[in-house]
């Protein structure tokens, strides 16, 4: 069968139990020998047992062992879908949930993981948390780990580029409840929870259209298939095409790596700001930057301070979220509902675990929050 581990050790212990192999009273193997037979962890083994003594199909004797029970004791053997809930009180009460992502910060991921919180408390359940920081083996390793402790459904972030994890096939193929937040995956049929994208960014671009601003540069960490950026892109390009003004793809700067999470340090953030200081220096009749996220936000601010150039009098910028507290440039940004998209994931696997269909994908608004990082172009006269 398909599933966590200790749902193949729950049904191939009840039925060697079923076939006779173990007889009323006879003691079953121990969670460390079931442990060491399934090469997994004592966590997992002794769920099975647990849930295999929910049913009445063995009883546990504290310092003794497990012994198979008597039948007759009990009316008939229940699924392993009913125990599950009928050792929650019947309801969803209790679940385990694991939630695997890239990284979270002031600017994008604490939201999330407040409204997760938040939603598994109000149905006495728990969240468990991996980070991957990008890197597709620590992926694997967290969904793989979660399954084997025995969570009831996972809510994943997948991690950025164009790698496809074959776990997150392996789920879809064993139909286990699971949801993607952030980003949708090409050619999966998993749900999905995030924001609108393309809308937001067209959001983004038409506030600064209104402001008077024509050369607007694009800076962008690499698409690689990443269904986020390439959402946020294709808004970008709209707004262009809807008032009218041609896109420069002289003004895009689509290599800022230093915000991934696997390469955000002091080095590569050096590097990236000489990327944009380059770019305004080539373009000099740039006004405005639309940044993909808030910490390419500040590249793009500190590579103006560098040049001597005053955000927002000489340069205006929008970008993605913005934390409350944002020291010198609280940017006019794309608030992302966090605690909804947190509060729909967990929803969407309860409903998932009830057997019901989902929509594939799920797109909350952007909020556009203007702040002091835009202004009325100066109206340079281009090059």
């Amino acid at each position: 069968m398909s599933g966590p581990m200790y749902e193949k050790i729950y049904e191939a212990l009840k039925e060697e139990i079923q076939a006779g192999q173990y007889g009323v009273g006879d003691r079953v193997p121990s969670e460390k020998e079931l442990a060491d037979a399934y090469s997994v962890s004592r966590i997992t083994s002794k769920k099975a047992l647990e849930l295999l003594a929910e049913a009445g199909i063995i009883v546990r004797k504290p310092g003794k062992g497990s012994f198979v029970a008597d039948p007759a004791a009990r009316p008939s053997t229940p699924s392993l879908a009913s125990v599950a809930r009928g050792g929650r009180g019947g309801n969803e009460a209790g679940l385990l949930i694991g939630l695997v992502m890239t990284d979270f910060g002031d600017s994008y991921g604490t939201g999330l993981i407040y409204g997760l919180e938040e939603a598994t408390r109000q149905h006495h359940s728990y969240l468990i948390l991996r980070r991957t920081f990008g890197i597709p083996a620590y992926e694997e390793e967290a969904i793989k780990g979660l399954l084997e402790l025995g969570v009831d459904g996972l809510i994943i972030f997948p991690a950025q580029g164009e790698y496809f994890n074959p776990e997150i096939l392996k789920l879809v193929i064993d139909k286990f409840p699971f949801v993607l937040v952030d980003r949708h995956l090409k050619g999966i049929s998993a749900g999905s929870i995030s924001t609108d994208n393309v809308a937001g960014a067209k959001r983004g671009v038409d506030y600064l259209f209104e402001l008077g601003h024509r050369h607007i540069a694009l800076l962008s960490p690499p698409p690689m298939d990443t269904t986020a950026v390439e959402d946020r892109i294709e808004g970008f390009v709209q707004a262009h095409a809807e008032k009218g003004v041609i896109v420069d793809r002289e003004l895009w700067l689509d290599d800022i790596t230093s915000t991934l999470p696997n390469a955000y340090n002091e080095e590569n953030k050096a590097k990236d700001i000489e990327k944009v200081k380059r770019l305004l220096l080539a373009q000099p009749h740039i006004t405005a930057f639309f940044a993909m996220e808030y910490n390419i936000a500040l590249l793009a601010a500190e590579a103006a301070r560098q040049l001597n150039l005053d955000v927002p009098s000489d340069l205006s910028i929008v970008c993605f979220d913005c934390p409350a507290s944002s020291g010198d440039y609280p940017f006019t940004h794309l608030r992302q509902n966090q605690e909804e998209i947190g509060r729909l994931a967990f929803d969407n696997v309860l409903r998932l675990r009830a057997g019901e269909n989902l929509p594939g994908k799920i797109a909350l608004e952007a909020q556009l929050v203007p702040g002091a990082s835009t202004a009325v172009s100066v109206g340079k006269v281009s090059s």
